[in-house]
């Protein structure tokens, strides 16, 4: 390894307005990428209020008041409505993610075992698979053109999470139309920002925009489909137990109280959407971090090769990758898949010096935060390092949020970092991977982070 060090990798930024955008041009602006709405405030100030469409809008970057939002008084800061109007719509009003006080209380007792440490690592074999296979569908594409191919690395990337879903949830059956699956996510992912938009305008959900019929159809296929799976499953359960037997099995410790099928479907369905979708953004910006930065790359081979030689990576091995989880965790500070926590005010209430009257939306922008200019030294810049041991000590929780914080922060978390690392050691150390040329990737909100008209890369052998 080179102990020469090589200059960090910044990634080309969105403009951010000096001032607050005119009411036409926000909203213009707001269907178009909700990014590129925030002012530059928001990434040098702890606290800004901003006025939308006549409404005071608190955004909270200091942390240890992010803290008092998403942990300590987490029930005066409720999931603000739009969290229903947009993503409820997706994945339906019953799931732990949209539930609220104490129907979501029993849900996330009766959920969290499958999510244990210990579970999560018997799953790594079926990550290491999936990795494998994409990786070998690369290679195909090589071998096929005779040279390195041009990929949309993010659309492989979500092809890649969504096996590793069906085999750790579904033991690999179900019958999905993968292809329409995600199809599907992305159509209705694309008009989230309409809904938005209505939204701050407090305007009535039954109103038109462009591709929400489309959306809505979209959205009945998917639900159906997760009826259908968890019908069949109740009817015939898996011989070796996986994630939706877990769940069909869970009961609320407190009470005994055991999901409905329509809550099981719902829930299937956030699992799928959430899980495939945050892990693969963390890989598609992870390896075009890391192909911008000849030094990462680097150390990433080297520390591969050390800990898992020619190996298979496996549970032990991916405990050990302690760069490779630096990587993707500054590829995920960079560029969060949740961008933004909306909550809202459920009484009256101070914060810090901030007097906050009740239904006062109370917004956490992750993005901001990740790149405050008071928390992080140049933060726009690509360095793993900041999440070195020595480096992330005495850091405020509330300056680090991927997976949300709090009681309501993501329950398959330690699910997603883990299958993040298996997969980008698995497929880092057989491929390399080289920006094309010209091409800034520009992040843009569709509820997650992804990348404007996709990330397409150069894919050749190692």
């Amino acid at each position: 390894m080179s102990l020469v060090e090589t200059p960090r990798f910044t990634p080309h930024a969105i403009e951010h307005p000096a001032e607050p955008l005119k009411p036409l041009k926000f909203l213009r602006t707001l269907v178009r990428n909700p990014l590129e709405t925030w002012p530059r405030a928001l990434f040098e100030e702890p606290v800004v209020w901003l006025g939308l469409a006549g409404r005071p809008v608190l955004f909270v970057m200091d942390p240890a008041l992010v803290e008092e939002v998403l942990v300590a008084r987490a029930g005066i800061f409720p999931k603000a409505p739009i969290i229903q109007r947009t993503i409820g719509a997706a994945v339906g009003t019953k799931s732990i993610f949209t539930a609220e006080g104490a129907d979501w209380r029993w849900q996330r007792r009766a959920s969290s075992p499958p999510f244990r440490h210990e579970k999560i690592l018997g799953f790594v074999p079926a990550m290491t698979a999936a990795a494998e296979a994409a990786a070998a569908r690369f290679e195909e594409m090589i071998a096929a053109g005779g040279a390195p191919a041009t990929v949309d690395v993010s659309e492989a990337m979500m092809a890649t999470t969504f096996d590793v879903i069906v085999e750790t949830m579904l033991s690999g059956k179900g019958g999905f139309d993968t292809e329409r699956f995600g199809a599907e996510i992305t159509h209705y992912f694309d008009t989230v920002s309409w809904v938005a938009a209505l939204t701050v305008l407090r305007l009535p959900s039954w109103l038109p925009y462009p591709g929400k019929r489309r959306a809505r159809a979209g959205n009945r296929f998917l639900k159906a489909e997760m009826a259908r799976v968890v019908a069949e499953r109740r009817a015939h359960p898996g011989a070796t137990p996986d994630l939706l037997d877990f769940m069909i099995q869970a009961s609320d410790p407190e009470t005994g109280r055991a999901m409905t099928d329509a809550e099981l479907a719902d829930n299937l369905l956030t699992f799928v959407v959430a899980g495939h979708e945050t892990t693969a953004l963390a890989l598609t910006w992870a390896l075009w971090l890391t192909a911008n930065s000849s030094g990462v790359e680097e150390r990433l081979m080297d520390e591969i090769a050390t800990v898992a030689g020619d190996r298979p990576i496996d549970a032990a091995s991916a405990d050990r990758l302690v760069f490779t989880k630096q990587v993707i965790q500054e590829a995920m500070r960079l560029f969060p898949p949740a961008p933004l926590i909306p909550r809202i005010a459920a009484e009256d209430t101070v914060l810090g010096t901030e007097t906050i009257k009740a239904r006062t939306p109370v917004y956490v922008p992750v993005y901001a935060i990740h790149r405050h200019a008071s928390l992080w030294t140049s933060p726009d810049s690509f360095d793993p390092d900041r999440f070195s041991a020595e480096a992330s000590k005495g850091r405020p929780r509330g300056a680090y949020l991927p997976f949300g914080a709090g009681p309501r922060i993501c329950i398959g978390a330690s699910f997603a970092q883990i299958e993040a690392v298996v997969i980008f050691a698995t497929i880092l150390r057989k491929l390399r991977f080289t920006p094309v040329p010209g091409h800034r990737p520009k992040p843009n909100t569709r509820l997650t982070l992804r990348p404007e008209g996709g990330l397409p890369m150069t894919v050749a052998r190692r």
